[in-house]
C-alpha cells in the first residue's frame, strides 16, 4: 500500500492548493486555500475562463468584492471534488480589526450560500491574532466555522480553543525555517529532523494540550517542507498537504505508524493555561519566532491580495 493511503488510516488528508484540477488524483477529504495559492492559480491558463466568468458576472464589483467572488468561485469548484470542506481566507489586511473581519466573513458565507453551498462545508480562515480570535468567537456562535491560520505557538492555540474555533492550522515548515536561519551554523539538518524538527515539536505540544484537556477544536498541521515532517505527525486530526508532497507520498511505500496518540496525551502531566488579552500578547511578544512569523505571514498574504487586485483589474 502506498504511503498516502496508509496515512489516511490515521489522519484526515487535506489538499493545500488553489489548483483544484491537481487535487483530484489524491482524493482528499477537504481542501485549503490562501491568497498566495489563489494568486498562483489565477495566473494559470486552465483557470482563465473561471476568472473571466466572475468578472463578466460582476461588472460593478469593487476590487475587494471581485477578490471575494473569485475566492468563492474557486471554493465552489473545489467542493465539487472534495466531499468535505473548503477553507477560504478573509483579507489579511483585516487581521487586526475584529469588526471588519466579522463583516467580511459574513459576506463570504453569504456568497457561498447564494451559490447553494451550505455554510457547514466552508471554513473561514483567519490569522491567529488576538483581534481575529475574538472575531472567531462571535462567528462560531452564528455557525460560521473558522480555521485559525498563521499559528506558531501554544498560546495562540489555547486562545483559539477558548474561542471555540472549529479548527486550528499550526504551521510546521515555517517554524523550521525560522530556527534554521536563527541558528545559522549551529543548525543541523540531521539533528533537527524527524521528531526533533522544531515545527513537528510545536504541533506535538499543541496536540498533547488539546487531547489532555479534551478540547474539541480540530488540529490540522500545515506548512510542510518535506514528507518526513508529515509522517512524524501521523495521527494528527488533519494534515493539509501541497500537491507536490501528496504526489511524493503517493509514489512512496514507506510504512506509516501513528506518532500522535490521544491516549498518551491524556496521561501527560500538563497545567491548564488561563489567558486574557494582556497575557496572550505578553506571551507572544516573548516568543520571537511566533511573533515574527505571524507578522511575516500577514505581510505576505497582504502583498498577495494586493497583487491579486491588480491582476483582476
Amino acid at each position: 500500500m502506498d504511503t498516502l493511503s496508509q496515512l489516511k488510516r490515521y489522519t484526515t488528508v487535506v489538499a493545500d492548493t488553489g489548483d483544484f484540477e491537481r487535487m483530484r488524483q489524491f482524493q482528499p477529504q477537504d481542501a485549503t486555500t490562501n491568497p498566495s495559492l489563489i494568486l498562483k492559480a489565477v495566473q494559470q491558463s486552465a483557470y482563465s475562463n473561471l476568472v473571466a466568468d466572475v468578472k463578466r458576472s460582476n461588472p460593478k464589483a469593487t476590487p475587494a468584492q471581485l477578490i471575494d467572488r473569485v475566492l468563492v468561485a474557486f471554493g465552489g469548484e473545489i467542493l465539487k471534488i472534495v466531499p468535505g470542506r473548503v477553507s477560504t481566507e478573509v483579507d489579511a489586511r483585516l487581521s487586526f480589526d475584529t469588526a471588519a473581519t466579522i463583516h467580511k466573513a459574513r459576506e463570504i458565507i453569504t456568497l457561498y450560500e447564494s451559490a447553494g453551498i451550505d455554510r457547514a462545508r466552508v471554513l473561514i480562515k483567519l490569522a491567529s491574532t488576538w483581534e481575529s480570535i475574538v472575531a472567531a468567537r462571535e462567528l462560531e456562535q452564528d455557525d460560521i466555522h473558522c480555521n485559525m491560520t498563521l499559528l506558531f505557538s501554544l498560546v495562540q492555540a489555547v486562545a483559539c480553543a477558548d474561542a471555540k474555533a472549529q479548527l486550528i492550522s499550526p504551521f510546521v515548515g515555517r517554524i523550521g525555517d525560522w530556527y534554521k536561519k536563527s541558528l545559522g551554523d549551529q543548525w543541523s539538518t540531521v539533528q533537527h529532523a524527524g521528531a526533533n524538527d522544531p515545527g513537528v515539536q510545536s504541533v506535538r505540544s499543541i496536540f498533547s494540550y488539546y487531547k489532555h484537556f479534551e478540547i474539541a477544536t480540530e488540529i490540522m498541521g500545515a506548512s510542510f517542507r518535506n514528507t518526513s515532517q508529515i509522517l512524524e505527525l501521523a495521527g494528527c486530526d488533519l494534515l493539509t498537504i501541497s500537491p507536490e508532497l501528496l504526489a511524493e507520498l503517493q509514489a512512496s511505500t514507506t510504512e506509516v505508524s501513528p506518532r500522535l496518540i490521544a491516549e498518551e496525551a491524556q496521561r501527560a502531566d500538563l497545567k491548564q493555561i488561563k489567558l486574557d488579552q494582556t497575557h496572550f500578547e505578553n506571551e507572544l511578544a516573548k516568543n520571537p519566532m511566533a511573533s515574527e512569523k505571524l507578522s511575516e505571514g500577514i505581510k505576505t498574504f497582504c502583498a498577495d491580495i494586493e497583487k491579486l487586485e491588480v491582476l483582476l483589474n
